[in-house]
């Protein structure tokens, strides 16, 4: 095993790991030598995943944690895999030009991910039509030529993919009612995004939508919107985008904060049928 940058699937199987050693109760010490490591630094480095860890190792791990759960030994099998690949998605390599990072993790997490559990104050970029992307891009004053505004909006195309492939993604949102009043790109382009959203959410049981109210008040995501990123093989990722970066936030208490917040948002929000109900009528009323 090689010293490595650490990247975010291979924290996240360090993260696993040592859950494991915490549960079986025992020291970084007791455990590497457990283990034939040379020392807690070296276990200490596969938790903090700066060092590769070869699938192929990994029964030594569950043979000394006591890890008798085949589902679950399976899972980090996939996740050692993932940690140890350096491959990029396609749509990376398709669109290298427009994505810059961090947005280029995030685009090989979603790739990964098997759910996506999000709160946005705008229409997310899964659920926008070609010209309310184009709006958002153009506002942005992130990219500075009509050629990397077209590249980046058909990236953005390209991303909802993910909502039809074999396996679909799991995506639930929960939106701040300014996202349907904001009159992006014009009433014109509104009222198309608008009646996107009930094709989308009718034609796809994997996409649900609810809108949260201004009725409603102070609310769990007044401090910002997030994403919360479930994988078919490790922990969650919450991911939180400030103006110039992003933060992926991978620890157990991050996470629950960020799980309890979607759970009180989504029971504060109006119910899916009833959010449907409010995007028709929103129609009706505002974009005849």
């Amino acid at each position: 095993m090689t010293d490595a940058q650490p990247n975010l699937h291979r924290r996240r199987l360090g993260l696993e790991l040592r859950s494991l050693r915490k549960a079986a109760g025992m020291s970084l010490a007791e455990a590497a030598d457990r283990l034939s490591l040379s020392g807690a630094p070296a276990l200490s480095k596969i938790e903090n995943g700066k060092q590769r860890v070869p699938p192929i190792t990994l029964a030594g791990f569950f043979e000394v944690y006591g890890l008798h759960d085949k589902t679950r030994s399976e899972s980090l099998r996939r996740l050692a895999s993932l940690a140890n690949t350096g491959r990029r998605t396609n749509l990376f390599d398709q669109y290298r030009q427009s994505i810059r990072d961090p947005f280029a993790e995030y685009l090989h997490l979603e790739e990964l991910a098997c759910k996506s559990e999000t709160f946005a104050w705008m229409i997310p970029g899964l659920l926008q039509t070609e010209d309310y992307a184009r709006a958002v891009v153009e506002r942005s004053r992130k990219w500075h030529t009509q050629r990397e505004i077209s590249s980046f909006v058909a990236l953005r195309m390209a991303r909802q993919e993910a909502l039809s492939r074999e396996d679909p993604l799991h995506l639930w949102c929960v939106l701040d009612e300014s996202a349907f009043l904001r009159e992006v790109g014009g009433r014109q382009v509104m009222r198309t995004q608008l009646e996107h959203l009930l094709t989308v959410t009718a034609e796809r049981r994997n996409v649900q939508v609810q809108v949260l109210d201004f009725a409603h008040g102070a609310h769990a995501g007044m401090d910002g919107p997030f994403h919360l990123l479930r994988f078919p093989a490790g922990p969650p990722v919450a991911v939180v985008e400030p103006m110039t970066t992003a933060l992926y936030l991978e620890e157990d208490g991050d996470i629950g904060r960020y799980e309890t917040a979607f759970d009180h948002l989504r029971a504060a929000a109006l119910d899916v049928e009833a959010s449907r109900h409010y995007i028709l009528d929103l129609i009706k009323d505002r974009y005849p």
